[in-house]
């Protein structure tokens, strides 16, 4: 007798993933291994063993991912200055490509005939998880129960799991989508589905609602080496203990929250809440250290890689070359990205108060409106502005020459 097939499941103890072990048993006639990521979600990832037992997996391996997810996943994001859309730190989005490579590397081990995820067909998880499943394995099969079941809604699923006797972890009162790991929380679904319905003051998990916040503003202090983040109020901290601190840190003053209606790659709009404390934080003081370390052409181009690089993690492709080179463009920028950025953090507001860099540009002497003739002579700025204006000067003339033409 041949032995039964085998399944990997990217595993996380939601509702999505509890009801498809036992689907993919009754479709599939197969046995069901499970994957856990750890990427700091804040919670107990053990008692999990247990419940995938209960819901008929095999075994449950849970890979404690924090330190690449924060070291190759985070800092390099973070040093590409991206942001999709203005608000969205990309914290779900580059975290999929490293579960799904993690994924294949156990896949092959245990010699797995396939890889399921319980992505749905709308969202954007789906393709990051199936773009970094191809590019490392290419000829592995990929099932996705969203695109092929006959359930179609969260409702549907609560119920079925419930017939077969599953413990669900979300309430039908309470139905959000809900990501969470070390960089951020994202919030979907339900009521946040309307895009005038504010966000319930019940929905914030890790920060602070504004009306909770100390009624006394804190400074901090964030050190950075090439563009690296490396210590927190002169305290060296390794890149895992660093983002917790910063996330404690910034949750208490309620800064990092986003709420927008985002452009997802398969082609709708979609309304999404999310908490990023730390990063946002981290944001906002590399951006003050570039201030005074970029020249104006780097800091201005920058801005385009930026664009381009976070449109390349949100849709997936964080295992291409184009996101690789533009990794190694801003790392080379970031050389002299180092000194310090300080933070007055006050009922959500990030503020600026001051930064230090030995590699500034910055030159007080220069930039002094008193005299710096050794520096700067005033009166070069003539030919300058002559030299820069003369194509608006030739313009000008032409228009003269051709309306006394026609008079």
């Amino acid at each position: 007798m041949s032995e039964k097939r085998r399944i990997l499941l990217a595993y996380s103890g939601g509702l999505d993933t509890s009801i498809i072990i036992p689907w993919l048993k009754e479709n599939y006639d197969c046995e069901v291994i499970c994957m856990a990521a750890d990427l700091g979600q804040g919670e107990e990832l053990e008692p999990l063993h247990e419940k995938a037992a209960k819901t008929g997996a095999a075994k449950l391996f849970i890979e404690d991912l924090r330190e690449e997810f924060v070291t190759d996943f985070i800092f390099p994001t973070l040093k590409a200055g991206a942001v999709y859309e203005g608000k969205y730190l990309l914290g779900t989005s580059f975290a999929r490509p490293l579960i799904a490579k993690r994924l294949v590397e156990i896949a092959r081990r245990e010699k797995c005939s396939a890889i399921c995820h319980g992505c749905t067909g709308k969202g954007n998880d789906q393709v990051r998880f199936e773009l970094t499943i191809k590019a490392f394995a290419p000829f592995m099969e990929i099932i996705a129960p969203w695109r092929i079941w006959d359930l179609k809604s969260r409702e549907d699923e609560i119920e079925y799991a419930r017939a077969r006797g599953i413990d669900v972890p979300v309430k039908k009162d309470r139905p959000y989508s809900m990501d969470r790991n070390l960089w951020h929380l994202s919030h979907e679904g339900a009521d946040l589905e309307d895009p005038w319905n504010a966000p319930p003051d019940d929905l914030l998990v890790i920060s602070s609602p504004i009306d909770k916040t100390p009624d006394v503003p804190e400074t901090i202090t964030i050190s950075f080496d090439k563009g690296t983040p490396i210590a927190v109020n002169g305290e060296a901290l390794a890149p895992v203990r660093l983002v917790e601190r910063l996330n404690e840190i910034g949750a208490k003053h309620g800064v990092g929250v986003a709420d927008l209606v985002e452009n997802r790659l398969v082609g709708m709009k979609s309304r999404g809440v999310y908490e990023t404390p730390g990063g946002a934080l981290l944001y906002e003081a590399l951006g003050a250290l570039e201030s005074i370390t970029l020249d104006r052409q780097a800091s201005h181009y920058k801005k385009q890689v930026s664009l381009k690089f976070a449109e390349l993690v949100y849709d997936g492709n964080w295992y291409t070359p184009l996101r690789e080179a533009l990794s190694a463009f801003a790392d080379s920028l970031q050389q002299y990205v180092t000194g310090d950025a300080r933070l007055k953090l006050y009922k959500g507001n990030i503020i600026p108060a001051g930064v230090r860099s030995p590699y500034t540009l910055y030159s007080e002497q220069i930039a002094t409106f008193g005299d710096s003739q050794e520096l700067y002579n005033h009166k070069d700025s003539e030919g300058f502005i002559n030299l820069f204006g003369l194509p608006l000067k030739v313009a000008a003339m032409m228009k003269e020459r051709i309306n006394k033409q026609l008079v």
